[in-house]
C-alpha cells in the first residue's frame, strides 16, 4: 500500500487520527516503527513518495545540510494543540499536491513552501 503521508513519530497523534477521519492514509512511524532514526523515517517517505509531517527540525538539516533526498517535508512549527491539529488537516487537505518534494513550513496560520 501506497501511503501519501508518513507521521514522524514527533507529531502528536491527534493528528495521524484527524487525518485519517479525513479521509488520508497516514503512515505513522510511532504505530509501526518506534524509535527508528530520522534517515530511516526519511527513507520510508521516499520509498512511499510521501510527504513526511514532523514537528523535529533535525529533517532540515539531513535535506539542506546533508542533502538527503526526499518526497516532500512539512515542518510543523504550532505549540497550540487544536490550531496545530486544524492547521495541518486543512493544508494537507488544500496543498499536498504542492507540498510534494519540496519542504514546506506549517507556522500558526501560515504555512511557506519552500522551492
Amino acid at each position: 500500500m501506497n501511503y501519501p503521508v508518513v507521521a514522524d513519530e514527533s507529531v502528536d497523534f491527534r493528528i495521524v487520527t484527524q487525518l485519517r477521519l479525513a479521509g488520508i492514509v497516514v503512515y505513522s512511524i510511532a504505530e509501526q516503527q518506534p524509535s527508528i532514526k530520522d534517515e530511516q523515517v526519511l527513507l520510508i517517505a521516499v520509498k512511499n513518495k510521501a510527504l513526511l509531517i514532523t514537528e523535529d527540525k533535525d529533517f532540515g538539516e539531513l535535506v539542506f545540510r546533508l542533502g538527503l533526498p526526499h518526497c516532500g517535508i512539512l515542518l510543523i512549527r504550532i505549540d497550540d494543540a487544536a490550531l496545530k491539529i486544524s492547521s495541518v488537516t486543512v493544508a494537507i487537505h488544500q496543498h499536498l499536491s504542492i507540498m510534494l518534494n519540496r519542504f514546506s513550513v506549517l507556522k500558526n496560520n501560515t504555512l511557506r513552501i519552500k522551492q
